[in-house]
């Protein structure tokens, strides 16, 4: 932990000194910081039986900490060029396993505790202007050139290694595990397994056509040689996700909102849940490991909606669906094949603390008929599998959060989630999640 606290120091110090030349920043150069760590827990709850990839029904508690510098370039005209270090440490509550709609999207499905350092993001980003457009001048953000002029109208390519997330199927209430809702489907369509190693990062392309009310994007990024692997499969000819999506922004009673449709196709190895358990059942491979695989051929499939809508100043409104063909194992994001989620987020005005947000959400998720036999037979995916799954039950969720603006650069922000048929399992549950969320942003 000293040497994670040093590391820190060193990038909070960089940051301040680079940060004082104003001009140079502005024109030039993106410095951006961000710490957040999480603490969640939940007491023990009813469960007959537990299996190696269940929430453990014990008391437990988990710190989650994730650091990153955000560090931008300007280039030749409407290029610019972006690098994220990141350090990650700590785990999710029972290593991030347990419950498809995880409590924490601030944590991955790595079960080591110290503090690593990795390159999350590196990426080029290009604007091409169509026509004679208005230019939009950008304000400082993360991953974005203050003062830069963009224009109204243009082609927009992102290459490198980055998040799809980044990119696709954001929403201005519920997306970001840092400031807004903490479970995994709640910050993203669930139901789209995305191209992701186990960090949420890969290497692609995204095209978007952007004009001033409507959008289109499409993607090829990399997948994964494995089930929420590490390491990205080079053979694009038969393993890779393209998504698509297209999004159109409008005005209710002068209110903003926007509306999203998403669809995704991925080639990989994945096994299909069919065949696995033909295997199982005649004896040729027992193991019921989605990794089982070594062929080629794995293919899912899948749509969503996403849907935003400010009702006041201080109200936002949002909503989505997913699903996805659920034949084969879940490749990267997490094992859902439908869900539905709906929330407000409030903000603190009427108390006069109007940095202050509450949100308030609900979601359920569900599997496939495929993918419940491959439970119920006892297969193990690489974030479910209490060993059985007699009694088959949707996952229902429930998160409400107050977010707390401290400081200018400091929020602190209380969590409760409610999750009713863990991993899908009527037989274990329900669970009550307490979180703690420190967030740092300059």
């Amino acid at each position: 932990m000293k040497k994670y606290l040093l590391v820190i120091s060193i990038l909070c110090s960089a940051f301040s000194i680079k940060a004082d030349n104003k001009k140079d920043s502005i024109e030039k150069w993106s410095y951006h910081f961000q710490f957040t760590t999480v603490e969640q827990g939940h007491p023990a709850f009813n469960a007959p039986y537990t299996g190696q990839n269940s929430l453990s029904n014990e008391q437990e508690s988990a710190l989650s900490v994730t650091s990153t510098l955000f560090l931008g370039r300007k280039l030749w005209k409407g290029a610019s060029f972006y690098l994220n270090p990141e350090i990650a440490g700590g785990k999710g509550i029972s290593a991030a396993l347990g419950v498809a709609g995880f409590p924490n999207g601030e944590c991955f499905r790595i079960g080591e505790a110290s503090p690593a350092i990795y390159i999350g993001r590196a990426l080029l980003r290009q604007h091409i202007a169509i026509g004679n457009s208005e230019k939009v001048s950008q304000e400082a953000d993360i991953n974005q050139l203050s003062g830069e002029k963009v224009p109204s109208s243009r082609i927009t390519i992102t290459a490198g290694r980055f998040s799809i997330a980044d990119i696709f199927d954001c929403n201005s209430y519920s997306h970001d595990p840092r400031t807004q809702f903490m479970n995994w489907s709640l910050m993203s369509n669930g139901a789209w397994d995305y191209p992701a190693n186990t960090r949420g990062y890969t290497y692609g392309i995204v095209l978007e056509l952007i004009k001033p009310t409507w959008a289109i994007r499409i993607s090829e990024m990399m997948v994964g040689t494995t089930a929420n692997g590490e390491v990205m499969d080079v053979n694009i000819g038969q393993a890779r996700g393209e998504t698509i999506e297209l999004e159109k922004d409008f005005k209710m009673k002068g209110h903003p909102g926007a509306i999203r449709l998403l669809g995704f196709h991925n080639l990989s190895r994945a096994a299909n849940y069919e065949n696995t358990i033909a295997l199982f059942k005649s004896g040729v491979d027992t193991s019921l490991n989605v990794n089982s695989q070594t062929t080629y051929g794995g293919l899912k499939y899948g749509v969503g909606i996403n849907f935003e809508q400010e009702l006041t100043k201080n109200i936002g409104l949002f909503a989505r669906a997913s699903w996805n063909d659920g034949k084969t194992a879940t490749w990267a994001f997490t094992e859902i094949d439908q869900s539905t989620s709906i929330g407000l987020t409030i903000k603190g005005t009427k108390w006069k603390r109007p940095d202050d947000i509450i949100g308030i959400a609900g979601v359920m998720n569900g599997i496939s008929n495929e993918h419940w036999d491959f439970l119920y037979t006892g297969g193990y995916g690489f974030i479910i599998g209490d060993g059985k799954l007699t009694h088959y039950g949707a996952e229902t969720i429930c998160e409400a959060y107050y977010s707390v603006q401290l400081f200018k650069s400091f929020w602190l922000t209380a969590d409760y989630q409610y999750v009713q048929n863990p991993a899908y399992n009527r037989d274990r549950g329900p669970v009550n999640i307490w979180g703690i969320r420190g967030h740092v942003e300059f």
